[in-house]
Order: C-alpha cells, then sequence, then structure tokens
C-alpha cells in the first residue's frame, strides 16, 4: 500500500493509473475505521482496478461546540487496517495541504441541505460537499463508495454530482451493523456502556414506524408525532434533533402515502448522553 500525504503525489498517482486504463475507486473518509467502512473497500475493490481511501478529519463540517477536536483518531490503527484490507492507495493529507489561508470558496447543494440533519448543522454539508468535491479532483476516481448509513449525505452528494457535471459514478452501499442493530459509526466509541445497551432505541422506533406505515390505517403525521413521543419517553435520550418521513430522492417531507407503490425514507437524529447518532431506513410502500 501506497502512503501519499500531497496533492502532487496524488495527481502523479492518477495520472500513472489512467495512462494504464485503469479504474480508481475512491473511499472517503474521516478515519477511525470500522467494518462499515472496509464493506466500502471490498465493494471498491470489487468494482474497480484500484481503490485509495482517503482519511481526513475535515474542519469546515463541524460547527461550533461539535467534537472536531475530539473526534476519534487512530492513524497507525487505520493504516494497520487499510494495509490488512490490500488498499491501492491511502491519502492521508494535514489540514494546510486541503485549506490554504485564504481558502473562500465553498459548495452547497441548496433547499437539502437545510432539512434533517441540516436544520441542525449549520453549514455542515456545505463543508461535506466542498471537501468531497476537492477530493474528486485531487484524487480523480472513477467510482466513489458512501454508506448508506449517512443517507442524506449520500443524496446531496449524488445531486452535487448531477448538478456541476462531475463524471464520477456515486455508489451507495448498504448500512452495516452491530449485531443488535446498531449502524457502525466511528462515534459509537464515545457511548458507555449502560448507553451502548439502550443506543438501539432509535432503531427499533425506525423499524416501529415502517410497520405502521405499512398498516396504511393511519396518517403519517400521527406515526412521526408517536415516534417522537418513544424518543422523548426515552430516559438515555438526552435530546431528540428529528424524526422525518421523506422522500429518499428529493428529501421532501411526506405528509400522505400515495395508493401507487413509492419509496419512504425513516430518518432520525438522537443524543444518547453527549453522542450524537443517525439512523435510516428506505423502504418500498
Amino acid at each position: 500500500m501506497e502512503i501519499i500525504k500531497t496533492k502532487e503525489e496524488m495527481g502523479a498517482v492518477w495520472r500513472e493509473l489512467k495512462s494504464r486504463g485503469r479504474t480508481l475507486g475512491l473511499v472517503p473518509t474521516m478515519g477511525y475505521l470500522h467494518n462499515g467502512h472496509v464493506s466500502l473497500i471490498k465493494r471498491s475493490q470489487k468494482e474497480c482496478s484500484a481503490t485509495a481511501v482517503s482519511i481526513f478529519v475535515n474542519p469546515t463540517q463541524f460547527g461550533p461546540g461539535e467534537d472536531y477536536d475530539s473526534y476519534p483518531r487512530d492513524r497507525q490503527r487505520d493504516i494497520d487496517i487499510t494495509s490488512k484490507e490490500g488498499v491501492d492507495f491511502l491519502f492521508i493529507p494535514e489540514t494546510k495541504e486541503m485549506y490554504d489561508e485564504n481558502h473562500l470558496s465553498y459548495v452547497c447543494v441548496e433547499k437539502m441541505d437545510r432539512v434533517m440533519c441540516g436544520n441542525f448543522r449549520e453549514n455542515h454539508f456545505r463543508g461535506v460537499c466542498t471537501v468531497v468535491l476537492k477530493l474528486f479532483n485531487i484524487i480523480k476516481p472513477d467510482y466513489a463508495f458512501f454508506g448508506e448509513k449517512d443517507f442524506q449525505q449520500l443524496m446531496i452528494i449524488k445531486k452535487m454530482v448531477k448538478d456541476l457535471d462531475v463524471s464520477i459514478k456515486i455508489i451507495g452501499c448498504e448500512t452495516i451493523r452491530e449485531p443488535d442493530g446498531l449502524a457502525m459509526s466511528s462515534r459509537n466509541k464515545y457511548l458507555s456502556q449502560k448507553e451502548r445497551i439502550n443506543a438501539i432505541i432509535l432503531r427499533n422506533t425506525i423499524l416501529f414506524a415502517e410497520e405502521e406505515i405499512k398498516k396504511r390505517c393511519r396518517n403519517l403525521e400521527e406515526i412521526k408525532k408517536e415516534c417522537l413521543k418513544i424518543l422523548n419517553a426515552d430516559e438515555s435520550i438526552k435530546n431528540v434533533d428529528y424524526f422525518d418521513i421523506r422522500d429518499p430522492e428529493t428529501l421532501d417531507e411526506l405528509k400522505s402515502v400515495q395508493s401507487s407503490p413509492q419509496n419512504i425514507l425513516l430518518a432520525g437524529a438522537v443524543y444518547i448522553g453527549a453522542t450524537r447518532l443517525i439512523d435510516n431506513k428506505v423502504f418500498l410502500l
């Protein structure tokens, strides 16, 4: 595995790959890798001639009071994991390599970045889109692989790529879960033993909502209110940011269900203690 730290080094890599007609897959991460990331790596290796993983804790997607400084980091552990998985290139730039002192340009996907997590994390998706587009321009992948756990992020990036005519195929990959159903996340490390046991409440509430919607005997607003009531009543939850029922393509809120088949997104974000967890499910009704 080749470890790359500068844009210039990365440029030499992709130019050499293109000259040989090889396809390059990118798995963008913020590090502290887990089995969810490994599943993305394996998917890239299946689809592409070569695989690059980027590790960069992006400061522009963290707001005031968020966990940028304390976000879990373990570079050697990440190097060991990517090496073991047979990653071809590991891109680990420093902040000054990605953003110079006079950086003034940002990318926004309007409307979609103001709902759900965007309603609670101002400029979060502006930071995500900016760093992802920078990584695309630096690494020049043919494919990029993102987990469906961050579903809003996935759909915003797909929209950005479509609207800005970026010639990269975005692949969404299934959420990898712990045996009890909790979505794998680097932030799960923050949970205490008791919090970890209780953290499954969000997943269970999403599954409850799915079953209630499939019964077609209650309107969506009633189901949403009941789910919020369940979450707010749970003593392990410090705060509920949102629990939404939305169109998975546009992220528009759904007020009713159609008589014809439609896809439905259930998504929520809660704080278990000081740890913010998100989860979602898309299903066909």
